[in-house]
């Protein structure tokens, strides 16, 4: 599972947590609400207030209809606290694994910088020992290696080893490697297959 799914999740499970704290809230001041009801009522009845024996049973039989509505609620409250503490548990985990998951992303992104910075060191070492070089390669040659550098993913020359171009892997047949044998030292080659210049060494085969 991806960050982004975990981020999705926990925004959801938030979600739910307001709307039952919501559910809660107001199912508690219904609660609490009917109890004021009850209690006034039943203090009435206490204080001898009610004189009427009518209207003390209609408000006994008010009190019973006030204590069954006391009861439902309460149900209810504890079933949206149930679903509360479930969805609570839920989000508690789901924070959890986006903290280690942003661990472990600031852990790669560091490895990842290191190894930026290893790879602009070697870059920069190399492009100190290619100077020189460049200095002493044709304006010419120079430019048509740049040229096949560009086209051929970075690798504009391959050396010519075993009677293979290892650029495009390409075993040169006798016909070839004749004409390679016969060019003067100087004369730039380049592979028939993919066109890169190659390079002659004593591993060449020729």
């Amino acid at each position: 599972m991806t960050r982004r799914d975990l981020d999705d999740q926990a925004r959801d499970v938030r979600i739910t947590v307001d709307d039952l704290t919501a559910e809660q809230a107001k199912v508690d001041a219904d609660v609490e609400q009917v109890k004021t009801r009850r209690d006034r009522d039943r203090a009435r009845i206490e204080q001898g207030l009610i004189g009427n024996p009518r209207d003390l049973e209609r408000m006994q039989h008010e009190m019973e209809s006030l204590e069954r509505r006391i009861t439902t609620l309460e149900d209810e409250e504890l079933e949206v606290m149930a679903r509360l503490d479930d969805a609570q548990r839920t989000l508690d985990d789901l924070t959890a694994q986006l903290a280690d998951a942003d661990t472990r992303n600031a852990g790669l992104e560091q490895a990842r910088d290191s190894r930026y910075a290893e790879i602009d060191a070697e870059l920069s070492e190399l492009e100190g020992r290619r100077a020189p070089i460049v200095g002493g390669v044709p304006a010419d040659l120079l430019a048509l290696y740049d040229r096949l550098r560009a086209a051929k993913n970075g690798v504009g020359a391959a050396a010519l080893r075993a009677r293979q171009c290892v650029g495009c892997m390409l075993t040169l047949d006798n016909a070839e490697l004749g004409k390679i044998r016969a060019a003067a030292d100087d004369e730039v080659l380049r592979c028939e297959e993919c066109q890169r210049i190659l390079v002659r060494t004593p591993e060449s085969g020729l």
